[in-house]
């Protein structure tokens, strides 16, 4: 039996945030019940054609669930929903701010229908103060975060290359509604849950908080280089780049000895402290690409290893599908959909996770309203 295998989910959900907390669940065996618009569905579904037609974001999180098409803005539509959420554990919605209030389908309505409801609401700003009412996309909240003016280079900003924002507020999102069925199993209380994406950038954001803490400078923008660890980045060596990172005085003195093969370079004053190394990293770069310059790669990564110095190799996407730890491990399984078997990493952590397959748009509309008594009939009479 999976963890959330008697928990039913209805959500009201678009784009990144709310799916991925929802398929979060829905691995977990959650019964998730996914409500789209009637003809177009969940805009994600047309972002793109990545996946055999289908759009890449939109298979990432839409896996396990059922899709039902209900048009809320008639009697009958309305009627279905709070027939669901009667029935259901946990309602999540992402809608724009407000679409809840004007359907009367806020918290307190909710519970009056089910008094044990959890209802999570993910929103860019939250659902109360000044800004409540602004639209929030991704980039947008990485920049209102600050996230942009720590990420790039010394001449630009640069944005997250995944929607790092919305991931974000969706693991908050699921965190937060294990944890209320968790006190819910103990009082038999529901919870509103309010989720602010802003507000989960701004927890991520505390390193470089607390850094420019009181009025100090802030990290500056090192581009793939750590910003106030060093050395800790990319270094060219003669054939290519080795990302590495020293943590440590004592990894930083075997670095000096295996790897530059130059120990007194460990007791240089310029270098005697991170901090001094990161004020210096200039000197301490050409140091480093000098000793590298005639090694390749291999070579660096042998002495790396042997120091016992963390090092990576710089992938590209394209190399996370035939990654060797990720086939080791059993990682990868299949997926149904609408265009057949699409391969899909188990979730972080699990083995045995439900991977049912990514609903067509609808594709559960008529078995779910029979289940509630309804047909697709009354819909259209609605």
């Amino acid at each position: 039996m999976k963890p959330l295998e008697e928990i039913t989910v209805v959500s009201l959900e678009h784009a990144i945030a709310a799916p991925f907390a929802t398929r979060q669940l829905a691995d977990l065996g959650a019964r998730v019940i996914k409500v789209e618009r009637p003809g177009s569905g969940d805009f994600a579904r047309n972002y793109d054609e990545r996946v055999r037609g289908l759009s890449s974001h939109f298979v990432w999180c839409n896996r396990s669930k059922e899709s039902i098409e209900l048009d809320l803005k008639s009697d009958f539509g309305l009627e279905a929903l709070r027939a669901l959420i009667r029935k259901a554990d946990v309602v999540v919605q992402n809608l724009a701010p407000g679409s809840m209030q004007r359907l009367g389908l806020d918290y307190q309505a909710l519970k009056a229908i089910n008094p044990g409801i959890i209802m999570c609401e993910i929103s860019g700003y939250g659902q109360d103060g000044p800004h409540r009412d602004r639209k929030a996309y991704d980039l947008l909240i990485q920049a209102e975060s600050g996230f942009l003016s720590v990420t790039g280079d010394a001449a630009d900003v640069a944005k997250a290359g995944c929607s790092i924002a919305d991931i974000a507020a969706g693991m908050y999102a699921y965190s937060n509604i294990l944890s209320a069925l968790l006190l819910r199993r103990e009082t038999g209380e529901g919870r509103h849950i309010d989720i602010s994406m802003l507000e989960a950038m701004a927890e991520w954001m505390s390193f470089p908080m607390y850094y420019g803490f009181e009025g100090a400078a802030p990290p500056p923008r090192a581009g793939a280089s750590h910003a106030t660890i060093y050395p800790y980045g990319p270094f060219q060596a003669n054939d290519g780049s080795v990302m590495l990172g020293v943590q440590n005085e004592r990894e930083w003195a075997s670095f000096c000895d295996v790897v530059l093969l130059d120990r007194d370079i460990a007791h240089d004053e310029r270098f005697r402290t991170n901090s001094l190394r990161s004020a210096n990293r200039g000197a301490l770069k050409a140091i480093i690409e000098k000793a590298f310059a005639e090694l390749l790669r291999e070579e660096v990564l042998r002495r790396l290893d042997a120091a016992k110095i963390a090092n990576a190799s710089v992938s590209q996407v394209s190399d996370l599908w035939t990654h060797p730890q990720l086939a080791a491990r059993g990682r990868w399984t299949q997926v149904g959909s609408g265009v057949g078997s699409i391969p899909a990493l188990l979730p972080p952590g699990q083995t045995a996770a439900r991977m049912d397959p990514v609903p067509k748009l609808g594709e559960h509309t008529t078995k779910i309203l029979a289940d509630l008594g309804l047909s697709e009939c009354h819909a259209r009479q609605g």
